[in-house]
């Protein structure tokens, strides 16, 4: 954990995941000044948009943030990447995609690459092509998830097992005892998402977050799983449409032009549940409150300790019985 900061400049190891065309400077600079890594996720964002919130983002904190660039999903990737290069950004995470072309050119420009992968071979390829950290999502994750389907309590042990390069977990994780569980298994940090929308310093829509705070354990639902391309979000009536239309038969054309940025921000920035969606991981029904950024990270580490600690006693009393 310690590793991880000292390389990020960050001091607790809490990252915020990429958000596609909703990344907003306002939660980016939050997360960064609570002392985490903030990260603007360029989703299918034009550079000009994305050279706007870095810019913004900068007037809002002097602490280092991210840039996450999905490769498949981005139009934009080589330019991207020239806008982080000109911009000095220190580190890029790169998801959705092979990272390999990448890293050698940001490596040499001082960036520190962080990667997003779902299985063990992933992470041993971003590995081998120079990644200093890897992401390792589980399928509990909102947005678009892997068709691997391995969740984080698997992977990330298989992970550490692996690979010597730090690993940080994604996917279910929001709170302190979630913190504790990740390094229990061998993680470095965690990645947060849906989390971090349902708070106070999040300026997405207040249907979203208060659909995410009154969300039950059940209350996701997986899109795009008959057309291989699988996105997990909150179950609502325009969500429930797209279901009900995949079992009746859907190309994967319809599926990609109904599953647009345009409709992730319909429903996140505009709360238009009827034309949109909103993303959610599976998190979702253990929240219950709308704090400050920096609120839930000092809470998240004082609960992680307290969490470590107590499973130290009681093993040790375990041990002795």
């Amino acid at each position: 954990m310690i590793y991880v900061c000292e390389l990020l400049g960050i001091s607790y190891p809490l990252i915020q995941g990429g958000m596609g065309n909703i990344s907003n400077a306002q939660l980016t600079a939050a997360v960064s000044e609570a002392g985490g890594l903030g990260t603007i996720g360029c989703g299918t964002m034009t550079p000009k948009e994305v050279e706007q919130i870095i810019l913004e983002t900068k007037k809002l904190t002097e602490k280092r943030f991210a840039i996450n660039i999905a490769i498949n999903v981005s139009p934009f990737v080589e330019e991207m990447i020239e806008l982080v290069i000109k911009h000095k950004i220190p580190i890029v995470s790169l998801s959705a995609g092979n990272p390999a072309p990448y890293i050698p050119i940001l490596k040499p420009n001082g960036i520190i690459v962080m990667t997003v992968v779902a299985s063990v071979k992933q992470a041993l390829k971003a590995e081998q092509a120079g990644a200093d950290i890897v992401v390792g999502e589980g399928f509990e994750a909102a947005g678009i998830n892997s068709n691997l389907e391995l969740t984080t309590f698997t992977l990330i042990p298989q992970l550490v097992k692996h690979v010597s390069i730090p690993i940080i977990a994604a996917g279910g994780i929001g709170d302190g005892n979630g913190l504790a569980a990740a390094l229990s298994l061998g993680a470095s940090g965690v990645q947060l998402g849906t989390r971090l929308v349902a708070t106070k310093d999040a300026p997405f829509h207040e249907l979203y977050k208060n659909r995410l705070i009154q969300a039950s354990d059940l209350d996701t639902l997986l899109l795009g799983r008959s057309v291989g391309r699988i996105r997990r979000v909150l179950n609502t009536p325009y969500a429930s449409r797209l279901i009900d239309r995949e079992k009746q038969g859907m190309t994967i054309e319809d599926y990609l032009n109904s599953t647009t940025e345009e409709h992730h921000k319909k429903g996140a920035l505009e709360g238009d549940l009827e034309g949109g969606f909103l993303n959610s991981g599976q998190i979702a029904g253990l929240l219950y409150d709308l704090p400050s950024v920096e609120e839930l990270f000092n809470r998240m580490m004082v609960e992680a300790e307290q969490k470590l600690q107590n499973n130290l006693t009681e093993f040790r009393r375990l041990k002795k019985s």
